[in-house]
């Protein structure tokens, strides 16, 4: 009975990871970014980068944003809500070279 369990669970769990297409995961990854992006409030020659984690967790996905500025950078995290198709964004965090 375990060994059937344990095939089953072999066959079947690499065949749900790779459920979505590359083609959906693409689009994931867009709506991430450009969710995220619309969120971002920064000077327009401030330089902003946002990345996004491939995949994100089962209910979220996730990107790193950094805003930078003439003076320094912040730094955040923005989530995605998988469902809701709703990102937020925290607050910067405190620059850990100011901790030195």
């Amino acid at each position: 009975m375990k060994q059937g369990l344990a095939a089953i669970l072999v066959t079947v769990l690499p065949a749900m990871a790779w459920g979505s297409s590359d083609e959906a995961w693409e689009e994931f990854r867009a709506a991430v970014e450009q969710s995220c992006r619309a969120l971002i409030e920064a000077p327009a020659d401030a330089k902003v980068a946002v990345e996004v984690n491939p995949f994100g967790s089962e209910s979220y996905g996730a990107a790193l944003v950094t805003v930078g500025y003439e003076e320094g950078r912040d730094r955040m995290v923005c989530i995605y809500d998988k469902t809701a198709k709703r990102a937020e964004l925290t607050a910067p965090f405190a620059d850990a070279a100011a901790g030195e």
